[in-house]
C-alpha cells in the first residue's frame, strides 16, 4: 500500500526552490509536468488557465498550484497577467510558436516589465524550423531524432509511452533549462529565453548510441543490440505463471552469476559477446525462464549482482518491498501517486496542495515581497 505518511507529509518543508516564483499559462503534457517538478521543489507555482476550465486540483501533474482562471483574449486580463509576471523569476509557456506573442505577451513585452524574468518556451519543434508550425505529439518528435528507430522488436518500432519527447526530452530539459537561466540571472540581473523542444531533448538522450555507432559497437537493426533487446543476457522473460522478469547482466562478472543461478552450464553460454550465438542463447534463455514462476525467481535472483529485477505493473509496484521502504509512492486524496523526487538532504521537497486563487491578491503578495 502506497503510504500517505511519507516524504510529502511535510506539507511546509522549505524546498530547495523556495521563494523563486514562477508562472504557467496553462497546457498540457510536459509543461505540466515541469512545473509539477518545480512545485515539489518549493517554487511558488501559479496557473493562469482560460475561463471555466475547471482545473483538477487533485491531479498529480498539477500539484502544488495556484490557479488563476483567466480570458486571455481580453486585453484587461493580458494586463493582469503582465502586472503578475512583473514580480515573477520565470514563466512558463507550451503554445505553438507565435501564440505568446499574439495574445501581446512576447518575451519583449514581459521583459521590458521584468528584465531578470526567464522565459521558458515548451514546443515539440522548437520556435523556428521547417516544421515549427506543424502539430506533432511526442511519437513524432522521437521519430525524428533516431529514438523511436531504435526501439522495439525487429518487425517494427515501438512506442515508448511517451516518456522519451514529452518526459525525458521534454519536460526535464526544460526544467533544466529554466534553472540553468535563474542561475545566470542572479550574476547578470538578466532573464533570458529557454528554447526547450522536445525534439532537441530526445536527440540529446541519443548521445551515448551516436556515440557507439560512431565506434562501430552499435548497429542499426532493432533487436541486434546488447541495450535493446538483441543480447540474451539484457532484456526481458515471461515466467511460467505469465508473468515477466528482467535481467541487465551485462559485466562478466554479473552474467557469471547468472549462469550459476539460472543453471546455464552448457558451453555455448561461454561465448556471451558473440551476436551470432545471441538469437540462439535467448531461445535457450526463454525455455529456462519459463520453468518457474516469476516469483520463484524473485527469491532466487532478486538481491543478487545478477542485475534482476519483476516487471511490475502500476497497481503493483507501489508494494514492492524497496519501493515501500522508500516511500516512492505516496498516496494523496485517495490517488496513489510518485512522490518528489529527487531528494534533498536539508531542504526537502513536498507535495503542496493546489488551490484557486485571486491574481490581484497573488500581484500584491508577490510586489511586497519583491
Amino acid at each position: 500500500m502506497a503510504s500517505s505518511e511519507s516524504r510529502d507529509s511535510t506539507q511546509h518543508a522549505s524546498g530547495p526552490l523556495a521563494g523563486v516564483r514562477i508562472v504557467e499559462f496553462a497546457g498540457i503534457g510536459p509543461g505540466p509536468f515541469a512545473c509539477m517538478l518545480l512545485a515539489d521543489m518549493g517554487a511558488e507555482l501559479v496557473t493562469l488557465d482560460r475561463i471555466g476550465a475547471r482545473k483538477n486540483l487533485k491531479s498529480v501533474a498539477g500539484r502544488g498550484r495556484k490557479v488563476v482562471e483567466l480570458d486571455l483574449k481580453d486585453k484587461a486580463s493580458v494586463a493582469s497577467a503582465l502586472e503578475l509576471l512583473g514580480h515573477a523569476d520565470a514563466l512558463i509557456e507550451g503554445f505553438r510558436p507565435g501564440v505568446m506573442e499574439r495574445l501581446g505577451l512576447s518575451p519583449e513585452v514581459v521583459q521590458a516589465r521584468n528584465p531578470r524574468l526567464v522565459y521558458g518556451r515548451m514546443t515539440g519543434w522548437g520556435q523556428e524550423g521547417p516544421l515549427a508550425q506543424a502539430a506533432g505529439h511526442d511519437i513524432n518528435y522521437i521519430s525524428v531524432t533516431g529514438a523511436l528507430a531504435a526501439i522495439g522488436p525487429r518487425e517494427k518500432p515501438v512506442p515508448p509511452l511517451n516518456l522519451v519527447g514529452d518526459f525525458g526530452g521534454g519536460a526535464l530539459y526544460l526544467v533544466v533549462g529554466v534553472l540553468a537561466a535563474l542561475l545566470e540571472a542572479k550574476q547578470s540581473g538578466k532573464g533570458q529565453v529557454v528554447d526547450a523542444a522536445m525534439c532537441d531533448g530526445a536527440a540529446s538522450l541519443m548521445s551515448m548510441f551516436f556515440d557507439m555507432t560512431a565506434m562501430g559497437r552499435w548497429t542499426e537493426g532493432r533487436d541486434s543490440n546488447f541495450l535493446d533487446g538483441g543480447a540474451h543476457f539484457y532484456g526481458v522473460y515471461e515466467c511460467a505463471c505469465g508473468n515477466f522478469i528482467s535481467i541487465g547482466s551485462i559485466e562478466p562478472q554479473f552474467y557469471k552469476l547468472l549462469r550459476e543461478l539460472a543453471g546455464l552450464t552448457e558451453p555455448e553460454f561461454d561465448a556471451q559477446m558473440d551476436r551470432k550465438a545471441w538469437p540462439a542463447l535467448k531461445q535457450n534463455l526463454v525455455k529456462v525462464f519459463k520453468t518457474k514462476t516469476r516469483e520463484q525467481w524473485c527469491k532466487i535472483m532478486e538481491g543478487t549482482d545478477v542485475c534482476f529485477a519483476p516487471v511490475l505493473t502500476m497497481a503493483e509496484a507501489p508494494q514492492h518491498p524497496h519501493m515501500v521502504a522508500r516511500n516512492v509512492f505516496v498516496s494523496r486524496h485517495g490517488v496513489t501517486q510518485p512522490a518528489p523526487a529527487p531528494r534533498f538532504s536539508r531542504t526537502r521537497s513536498a507535495i503542496r496542495e493546489s488551490a484557486s486563487a485571486d491574481i490581484a491578491e497573488l500581484t500584491a503578495a508577490w510586489k511586497a515581497r519583491s
